[in-house]
């Protein structure tokens, strides 16, 4: 049968990946990726020389009828992501629906590994046997609907922001969620991760104190 991978990939420290997942991305006729100047760090940084296609929020149909017909045609294919797991709050998501609904009988078979949200969540002591992720916050439609439903949720709440935005949704918790335990995971796995945590009043005060740490990509975790 024909196989498409879904391989996590690091999300910071290039260590952070499976002797399985290396061993298939040698295998693989094809790796595609989100940007392939990223994946070709990580194959570099293995000695691997595998052919990349890219694949991300631009790709056109014929793109993924392309991909479809790799697989008819019983070639192996890897999905990989910049960094962590593939299609949670991705693109690859389109690809892997296309694939189960134009061929049924190719398999879909994950690679598990790095993810920013578990790992976040590991590091955070915040109750996590049940909690919701909402991937990243919309700029401006359903924004505030979000932050009401982040402030009566009796589970622990995660999503991804940007250091563009940060403030302004650490400012819209402070509104919402004064009283609430925040934990912000930055740089995982990278030489300046942190975890910076407390009421929103609270991170907000620590960017004033330190506005150099306003880089990166953030994951969001918000007690209940």
């Amino acid at each position: 049968m024909p196989t498409l991978y879904i391989i996590a990939t690091p999300i910071g420290n290039l260590e952070d990946i499976t002797y399985r997942a290396v061993r298939v991305l040698g295998e693989v006729d094809i790796v595609l990726c989100e940007d392939t100047r990223m994946t070709k760090k990580l194959l570099d940084h293995y000695n691997i020389s595998a052919k990349t296609v890219s694949y991300n929020s631009h790709a056109t149909s014929g793109k993924t009828d392309f991909i479809i017909n790799l697989l008819k045609e019983r070639k192996n294919v890897a999905l990989v992501s910049d960094a962590g797991t593939p299609a949670i709050s991705d693109p690859g998501v389109m690809l892997v629906k296309a694939v189960r609904e134009a061929l049924p009988e190719a398999l879909i078979s994950p690679i598990p590994g790095p993810s920013a949200v578990i790992a976040a969540l590991s590091a955070s002591g915040f109750p996590s046997s049940e909690y919701v992720f909402l991937g990243f916050l919309p700029h401006k439609k359903g924004r505030e609907t979000l932050f009401r439903e982040i402030a009566t949720s009796e589970r622990t709440m995660a999503f991804y922001e940007s250091p563009h935005r940060i403030l302004k949704t650490i400012t819209s918790l402070v509104e919402h969620c004064p009283e609430k335990q925040i934990m912000l995971a930055r740089e995982i796995t990278k030489i300046y991760e942190e975890f910076p945590s407390g009421t929103a009043s609270e991170l907000l005060e620590y960017f004033k104190q330190y506005p150099d740490r306003l880089r990166g990509e953030f994951v969001v975790l918000v007690a209940n």
